[in-house]
């Protein structure tokens, strides 16, 4: 763990003291993989903002925040706990489980990075039909609560809690909504965060509100999305205007029951 923890903290300082070389490391790897190059200059193309693949680069390293992604066989115990602890800055952990067999083939299992955020697990996007969500739209996450839940924490305590949320995400994250499961089966509240921070030791976190929630809405259940059982992120824009939850997610992509 100290030296994943090191790691890490030395990755960020490169990223603050030497800007350039880390601009001109990520260049020439782009460069030398065609279908990375290929990636990165469509997401040029389709953000007009972005006048070339170098304004792309030098956009993440000089005024993104720094986000950390570990590749790990084995999360020890702990060790998400410790990281968002540790380090204001997002941290994302990736589990690759590798199997062999006795032929000596290899097979590799794990969840795609940031997967879940175009569409819940247990859902799949239909290929060639959407168009993945940009994740640097997103500034405000869903939360599913029960009533009781709603009332005690949501509206009274003006927070919530034991909340996970991508490492990557939190910088970005300005409003939460609440999605009521029982009652109304809709989003009828949001609120401003004022602050994410750990909570208790388990590798989630509080998030505090800036100022008490206020009614939406209703956005309700529509034809495509289902009702919400998980954590979903979105646009505060885009939930703003929506009436059904197809306007807040399907309209832009869409998304299927997987058959695994």
């Amino acid at each position: 763990m100290r030296h994943i923890a090191v790691q890490i903290l030395q990755f960020s300082l490169s990223f603050e003291d030497e800007p350039r070389t880390v601009h001109r490391i990520l260049i020439e790897a782009i460069l030398a993989q065609t279908p990375a190059r290929t990636l990165c200059e469509q997401y040029v193309a389709d953000h007009p903002e972005l006048r070339s693949l170098d304004h792309l680069v030098s956009t993440l390293v000089s005024e993104s925040p720094f986000t950390a992604l570990v590749i790990i066989d084995e999360i020890p115990d702990n060790l998400e706990r410790v990281l968002a602890d540790r380090f204001q800055f997002g941290v994302e952990v990736m589990v690759v489980a590798r199997y062999r067999s006795e032929s000596g083939e290899d097979i590799y299992q794990f969840e795609p990075f940031l997967d879940d955020i175009a569409a819940p697990r247990g859902e799949r996007l239909v290929p060639n039909v959407v168009t993945p969500v940009d994740s640097t739209l997103i500034d405000t996450i869903v939360v599913p609560a029960r009533e009781d839940g709603f009332q005690e924490t949501f509206l009274g305590e003006q927070r919530w809690h034991h909340v996970r949320i991508h490492g990557s995400m939190r910088p970005q994250i300005k409003y939460i909504a609440a999605y009521r499961t029982a009652t109304s089966s809709a989003i009828t509240h949001i609120a401003p965060v004022s602050s994410i921070e750990p909570w208790e030791r388990t590798g989630k976190y509080v998030l505090n509100f800036a100022e008490p929630a206020r009614e939406i809405g209703p956005v309700k259940v529509g034809n495509r999305v289902k009702p919400l059982q998980n954590l979903r992120y979105t646009n505060h824009e885009r939930l703003e205007r929506a009436s059904t939850l197809d306007e807040v997610w399907a309209d832009r992509w869409s998304a299927v029951e997987s058959s695994l």
